[in-house]
């Protein structure tokens, strides 16, 4: 199982949630960046539909692949 951290860290003059390197938008306060996260890692356990979905890799391909929509990441949030 595949699992997620997203941590609040300081950003753009502001504070912002970041996983696997990527950062969300800026928000004015610490708090407000936290409970963005807090919603944002409940949402990213729901199961959703298995459907088939395309996307582009890093490397300009685009692939196809079967997702089952309860095959879920665990989730955290730090800081």
């Amino acid at each position: 199982m595949t699992h997620v951290v997203y941590q609040v860290v300081e950003h753009d003059g502001g504070w912002a949630y970041r996983a696997d390197g990527v950062y969300s938008e800026t928000f004015p306060t610490r708090e407000a960046a936290l409970r963005t996260a807090k919603r944002v890692a409940r949402e990213q356990r729901v199961p959703g539909q298995t459907e088939e979905i395309q996307y582009e890799g890093a490397d300009g391909v685009w692939r196809t692949e079967h997702a089952d929509g309860h095959d879920r990441p665990d989730t955290d949030v730090v800081g």
